[in-house]
């Protein structure tokens, strides 16, 4: 099979599938039938978040799938209004409960708020290495954290990130905090990777995938790829599903990745909101 997912090694001795299932925005009626149909089309890896809303749906997708536990790859992301050490060690048990799991695969800190709670992560992240130690988190990660925020743990804190989730698309490579992943052993999670589907008319991505006979959206998904990162594409139509699986069986060449880095607008091609001043609480 052409499509086979592969496993990269994390800096903490596990392996993460590279291709994973998002399930932001997708309602939590809707989820377990996506997740089950994400399952049928060979994907063994599945992100989503306390503050999505769908945890329990998730855990009841991988139940009913008859699939090992061993076999799913889930990860879930702390909500920003529980950052206080004894709020996180609750929403943690929290998410255990809702997905009715004993342990989570990866755990993040979904935004670092630096704005708000005194700007300490810090404390947070602590409470994740104690997840780490008591084997409920096998590995424990970050999301939209930049360069400063990821310095800031270094000196402050023992364990490394496992990955970093950030933006990252052909408009917005984000290549500062990637390159800083890749100095300092921490995997690049993109999120957005076909920028909500805005770079899907781009003509350069359509130029390409006219050119190997390939989707566009597959054109990306394999430039995310070949440039190391993990991706976990939202949809939640069957065919689109099973499409963005077939991204193992070609290579882009030099020429065709040097195009797609290319369209980076820097911050301007930024579709989410920046960490620097993101403040949301969930209410």
């Amino acid at each position: 099979m052409g499509n086979t997912i592969p496993d990269i090694s994390l800096n903490d001795g596990t392996t993460i599938p590279q291709l994973g299932f998002g399930v932001f925005q997708i309602e939590p009626k809707d989820t377990a039938k996506a997740v089950t149909t994400a399952f049928e089309a060979g994907y063994r890896h599945i992100d989503t978040a306390e503050m999505y809303g769908n945890e329990a749906e998730v855990g009841e997708a991988v139940r009913v799938s008859g699939l090992d536990r061993g076999s799913v790859y889930v990860t879930s992301k702390l909500s920003n209004a529980f950052h206080r050490p004894d709020d996180a060690r609750r929403a943690f048990d929290s998410t255990l409960s809702a997905l009715k799991m004993d342990y989570i695969d990866l755990f993040l800190i979904h935004w670092p708020l630096p704005t708000l709670y005194d700007g300490d992560f810090v404390s947070t992240w602590k409470v994740f290495e104690e997840f780490q130690r008591d084997g409920r988190a096998r590995s424990i990660g970050v999301s939209n954290f930049q360069v400063a925020h990821l310095e800031r743990l270094a000196a402050e804190a023992d364990v490394v990130p496992a990955v970093n989730q950030i933006e990252a698309h052909p408009y917005f490579t984000n290549d500062e905090a990637r390159a800083y992943g890749r100095a300092h052993n921490i995997l690049t999670e993109a999120w957005s990777p076909i920028a909500q589907g805005k770079v899907l008319t781009d003509p350069t991505v359509t130029d390409i995938a006219e050119q190997l006979g390939r989707t566009p959206a597959q054109v990306v998904l394999r430039w995310h790829v070949q440039r190391g990162d993990i991706i976990f594409p939202k949809s939640t139509t069957p065919k689109r599903i099973e499409e963005n699986t077939r991204i193992f069986d070609f290579q882009l060449d030099d020429a065709a990745m040097e195009r797609l880095t290319g369209l980076d607008k820097g911050e301007a091609g930024r579709q989410g909101p920046n960490p620097d001043t993101f403040d949301y609480l969930p209410s």
